[in-house]
């Protein structure tokens, strides 16, 4: 083999990574009952992340707004990722710095939670999505990976995924707002 990691070596720092999440159940756990808090309240989630993370947060709304495996009622769920005219329009008359923020300040509302995805937890978009957030009492969940960067000490729960390596990181994340998913799922329908 040359420079390249072995498959095998990639699945083990996949399951290395893993295993550590278990040392963050107590809170992931309150993450996903503030979710839930959030969401039967009548309050609504904004998500918001950049490439990859970009298409965790689709993903992420499409399971709450749609289902994920049971069919239940649907829940407000808004990727702040989706609309190419917002995308385009906003870095171009302002800058893609304030591009979540903008959108937070026009979505959200106090009782909200944000959703921040950064695999660095220094994208700038997303520290200021959060700024603006916390200037609007929404709660905001952190999904992070290496050291949580400035964006760390912006949230209200930051989860840290233990990996400088954004592949690792962001596999981490979809386990976690997956469970997230199976977690609303149990919550009974009205």
């Amino acid at each position: 083999m040359t420079a390249q990691k072995d498959f095998i070596d990639v699945i083990q720092e996949h399951q290395q990574v893993i295993n550590q999440l278990t040392g963050f159940k107590p809170l992931i756990s309150q993450a996903s009952k503030l979710i839930i808090s959030t969401l039967i309240s009548g309050h609504k989630i904004l998500l918001c992340g950049n490439g990859g993370s970009a298409a965790d947060c689709q993903h992420f709304a499409a399971e709450l707004v749609i289902r994920y495996h049971k069919n239940r009622r649907a829940y407000p769920a808004i990727a702040l990722t989706t609309d190419t005219s917002i995308l385009t329009a906003h870095p171009n008359d302002f800058s893609f710095d304030s591009l979540f923020s903008r959108q937070v300040e026009a979505l959200g509302s106090e009782g909200d939670c944000l959703i921040a995805f950064s695999t660095s937890g220094n994208s700038e978009n997303i520290i200021q999505a959060s700024v603006t957030a916390k200037q609007k009492n929404m709660s905001i969940i952190g999904l992070m990976g290496g050291d949580g960067g400035r964006l760390k000490a912006l949230v209200d729960m930051p989860i840290v995924i233990p990996s400088t390596t954004t592949a690792r990181v962001q596999e981490a994340h979809m386990l976690i707002y997956h469970w997230w998913c199976e977690m609303v799922d149990e919550v009974p329908n009205d």
